[in-house]
């Protein structure tokens, strides 16, 4: 890579830190953002810098064993997990981690960000899994995220954050913005006390412009419920879009529980078939009935 070039990525990183900074995507040290240079080495962010201070000197370059081979900073400590993503995602050149709020309020509660309510979503990233949980800055958290990245541009990370990953700096930053208005979107109709979610059929119409809009989606939804794993990583993506023969726009039917069965629910409405059929477990029954029961006597 010319020096030009590199010069350019180290100015876009940098611009890209200070946009996740004043947008509080990021606070105080948060937050890492690297590059592919070549076939041998990558740019990233420096450990303890905020990234809304960073100059283009500060950049680290390393290999992909993350060892150093220039700069006078320490790379960033979570350097691990990009590298896991490098190695599964051939067609990735750019990693961005960060903990904007409303985002990694959905990670802390456990509630992914896979529902069908967005037509922008559902032809730019998709679904919105979480990752399990894992310490930060250790090996824990590059193996919770493989599961994941082969399917999935973007994701959260259980009580921690969120990682997009794109062919630039900008674009995965981009899908960063993407989820955190998702975020807020989905968390104010659920205050409201509703979603309508996209039906299926519509969201496989969606699903067939990503052409026209010159989207390269990393995998397609999935059509078995059973089949979305294999070899211990997820292989296509999972979307709640109910089944309707003729609406377009179908309300959920689970909005108005909030007790332990009403993600086993949504589940099961997610895994319909054809014939409306839903099935539950007795605990998940019970669990509908007692919070049924909750609901009637407040």
């Amino acid at each position: 890579m010319s020096t030009r070039i590199e010069e350019q990525l180290r100015a876009e990183i940098v611009e890209v830190g200070r946009r996740m900074y004043a947008r509080g995507y990021v606070a105080s040290n948060d937050g890492n953002i690297s590059a592919r240079l070549d076939d041998a080495r990558l740019l990233t962010t420096p450990t303890a810098v905020s990234k809304g201070y960073m100059t283009p000197d500060m950049m680290v370059v390393v290999d992909y064993d993350g060892n150093r081979i220039s700069g006078e900073r320490k790379a960033s400590s979570e350097l691990k997990m990009h590298l896991e993503i490098y190695r599964n995602r051939p067609d990735v050149n750019a990693v961005v981690h960060a903990h904007p709020p409303l985002a990694t309020g959905f990670a802390v509660a456990g509630i992914p960000l896979t529902r069908a309510v967005l037509a922008e979503v559902i032809t730019t990233l998709g679904s919105i899994p979480i990752a399990e949980y894992a310490t930060p800055s250790t090996a824990e958290l590059p193996e919770a995220v493989r599961k994941y990245i082969n399917a999935h541009d973007g994701m959260l990370l259980a009580n921690h954050g969120a990682v997009t990953c794109g062919d630039s700096v900008t674009a995965a930053y981009h899908k960063m913005e993407t989820i955190e208005h998702f975020a807020k979107i989905s968390l104010v109709a659920r205050l409201l006390g509703r979603e309508h979610l996209i039906s299926r059929e519509e969201v496989e119409r969606l699903q067939g412009l990503r052409g026209t809009y010159g989207i390269t989606a990393p995998a397609p939804l999935c059509t078995d419920p059973n089949d979305t794993i294999a070899a211990g990583q997820v292989v296509c993506q999972v979307l709640e879009s109910p089944a309707s023969p003729s609406d377009r726009l179908v309300p959920d039917i689970t909005a108005g529980l909030s007790g332990p069965g009403a993600g086993s629910l949504r589940a099961r409405v997610q895994a319909a078939s054809s014939k409306g059929e839903i099935r539950l477990t007795y605990a998940e029954l019970t669990a509908l009935i007692v919070d049924a029961v909750k609901n009637l006597r407040d």
